[in-house]
């Protein structure tokens, strides 16, 4: 009998371990070993936190192992188990790890292969090759698309969360449900008080700080107290929530209208409107896509409002962003005034709050939930179907897709649904933000995911004339570390630009991508195959990028910069004035959210804010799907990257008021996990 050393690593959370019956097989290149029960007598096997060792005796030497196969049975009742890895030691002294890193299923075969990534070209065996093409048949056959509404990326084919497979679920520890997290920040910031308060207005902005109690973020008390200043309303579009709207003016669009006259009084340099054009010196933000789009009506009681505002803005001689004209419609004409910073005090405000609500809705429906949890999702869903454990991109991406078919899951649910929490509480619910997503992606497209071109493309790139646009300079320095992380990756697995073009599962997976995921988006030109390694690299760079950095700077800043209702209305309830001098407070307050619906948001926001128990921050792979040095030293090395930028934004952040740190590595998920 020749003896093999068989060692079986369970995770150490809570209901990881299982009391089932669990069987081994050894497969190798000469052979392999019976289903054996793996049971230690009067011990209980398999805890959490576990590292059970077993002597397996087989009838002969197996050679090579080159696959393990593992089988869970229920013993009394059904119960979970995690499993890390399994070990092998071989008669001749070998170690050999096989991540597994699942939740195997009861009376269903897990095989694995051991921690070596290979390309398919790699598989020589016809034995690992057939193992292979298994598996890629059972995912695809796991993982389908679904189209969830119409002009929508594809997304999961699942009614429901709870019919996802079970490694792609939540863990036990992780809370996913957000209707409970919703329900724990309303009775953390105190405000059970107000939910039975629909329709009920404020009587003044001094009594939005009945909600306020309980906040203690810098932030938000900054926000609180300096709202109202135009220097605070410019810095947002650089570094508040949703930073991917500002864009250089480079001529006046015919339906904005504004002259030299007009905003004189607001240019510092002595030069003309134009001038000041031609200097780089305006910028615009434009909400067009919101123009056309039907405002909330769930609530007939409730009259709710959009508009499509258009911003125009001036770099001063301080550097500092401030807006001079706004226009709340796409069409000027008597009945579309133009606001400038010299109007009535109540004017200019009102008209301010109506570019931030706009700017909310933007930032949840386009930036926040298609941009960054409808694209990772697409991506992890390829991924899963094409790519298999073995391969090394599967291994490069899986710690970036943690989770994110699941949350999506759970909005569909009970976020984004009819209905649904955003129905709740956001003038764009009640299909809007369907609207919103479906005339996006008319113009959507793959470059625009790709940090430094979507940065140059809106003119915005020289930090000479925007020198406090953190979210641009932080940005760079963490998509130049995740692309050197991914190239030395890629570059270790691919020896030449034809090795990727010879990599059909690769090929397979972004074509996938564009023709099923994308599928009827052409125009926005995503990639049906790579050519060369620096094409695989950035392909793989804007994965990683969006599912941690982008998500990261526009997901966490949310109760910041939105929870004092007057920075961020979720909804209007009176249309845009029609004409100036009309405003006054009494005016304000009918057009800002009711007690009701200000907890509501407020709730939401703070939930979507939080940071989640045992967060894996970008570097951090305690899950070990490569075992090869080359690797380990890549991630040591994206590791060190990481560190210098977090500690260069520390040091840039000392001593300011308003600091920055939505970029900081420290503070970015590896995915899109809430």
């Amino acid at each position: 009998m020749v003896r093999y050393t068989v060692t079986v690593s369970t995770r150490n959370e809570r209901f990881d371990g299982t009391n089932a019956y669990v069987y081994v097989t050894l497969v190798g290149t000469e052979g392999f070993s019976e289903k054996t029960l793996l049971d230690k007598p009067f011990t209980d096997d398999f805890e959490r936190g576990a590292m059970d060792v077993f002597e397996l005796n087989v009838g002969k030497d197996l050679g090579e192992i080159l696959l393990v196969k593992i089988e869970k049975k229920k013993y009394w009742i059904k119960d979970e188990w995690y499993c890390r890895y399994i070990a092998v030691k071989t008669p001749s002294g070998d170690y050999i790890e096989f991540p597994c890193y699942r939740w195997p299923q009861d009376d269903k075969e897990v095989v694995l292969r051991d921690g070596r990534a290979r390309l398919p070209q790699d598989d020589k065996t016809g034995l690992v090759k057939q193992q292979r093409q298994k598996e890629l048949k059972m995912r695809r056959e796991t993982y389908r698309w679904k189209e969830w509404q119409p002009g929508f990326p594809k997304s999961i084919d699942a009614d429901k969360y709870s019919d996802l497979p079970r490694d792609i679920q939540f863990d036990s520890d992780k809370k996913v449900d957000f209707t409970l997290n919703f329900t724990e920040a309303i009775e953390n910031l105190s405000l059970n008080k107000l939910m039975g308060m629909f329709q009920s207005s404020w009587s003044s902005l001094e009594d939005f700080k009945e909600i306020f109690i309980r906040i203690k973020t810098p932030h938000s008390e900054y926000v609180m107290k300096h709202w109202e200043e135009d220097l605070l309303f410019g810095y947002q579009f650089l570094n508040g929530c949703n930073p991917i709207m500002i864009q250089k003016c480079t001529k006046l669009p015919d339906k904005f209208p504004v002259t030299h006259g007009m905003v004189s009084a607001s240019l510092e340099r002595g030069i003309t409107l134009e001038q000041e054009i031609e200097a780089g010196n305006i910028f615009i933000v434009d909400y067009e896509v919101l123009d056309g789009v039907a405002a909330n009506n769930t609530d007939p009681n409730t009259p709710q409002y959009l508009a499509a505002p258009i911003c125009l803005l001036y770099n001063n001689t301080q550097n500092k962003i401030l807006p001079i004209a706004i226009q709340l419609g796409q069409t000027p004409g008597r009945d579309m005034p133009i606001f400038f910073p010299t109007d009535s005090q109540h004017d200019w405000l009102l008209a301010k709050m109506w570019v931030r609500s706009s700017d909310f809705q933007y930032h949840q429906t386009i930036t926040h939930l298609l941009r960054t949890h409808l694209m990772s999702e697409m991506f992890a869903i390829a991924m899963f179907r094409q790519l298999p454990a073995v391969h090394p991109v599967y291994k490069l991406l899986i710690p970036h897709v943690h989770f994110t078919i699941a949350i999506n899951s759970k909005a569909r649910e009970q976020l984004i649904c009819k209905g649904g929490l955003f129905d709740k509480a956001n003038s764009s619910g009640g299909g809007g933000q369907v609207v919103l997503v479906q005339k996006t992606m008319e113009s959507l497209t793959f470059r625009s995911l790709c940090f430094p071109d979507m940065i140059k493309s809106r003119g915005v790139d020289k930090k000479d004339e925007l020198p406090t646009f953190f979210y641009r300079d932080d940005g760079y320095m963490v998509w130049e570390a995740i692309k050197s992380y991914v190239s030395d990756v890629v570059h270790i697995y691919y020896s030449s630009d034809e090795t990727v073009q010879e990599d059909e599962e690769i090929q397979a997976f972004v074509n996938d991508v564009s023709s099923s995921g994308m599928k009827g988006f052409d125009h926005c030109e995503f990639p049906k195959s790579l050519k060369t390694r620096e094409e695989l690299t950035e392909y793989l760079a804007v994965i990683v990028f969006t599912a941690s950095a982008q998500h990261a700077a526009v997901n966490f800043g949310q109760f910041d910069w939105d929870s004092w209702i007057t920075n961020a209305p979720s909804t209007m309830r009176r249309p845009p004035p029609n004409q100036k001098g009309v405003v006054d407070m009494n005016f304000i307050m009918e057009s800002l959210p009711d007690r009701g619906r200000c907890s509501w948001h407020i709730g939401a926001v703070w939930a979507l804010s939080q940071y989640q128990k045992n967060e894996l921050y970008l570097g951090m792979f305690p899950e070990e799907h490569f075992t090869e040095v080359p690797v380990k030293k890549a991630m040591e090395k994206f590791r060190k990257q990481l560190e210098e930028i977090t500690s260069s934004i520390k040091k840039r952040n000392e001593g300011k008021r308003l600091q920055y740190y939505n970029m900081s590595p420290d503070k970015i998920p590896n995915s899109v996990a809430v």
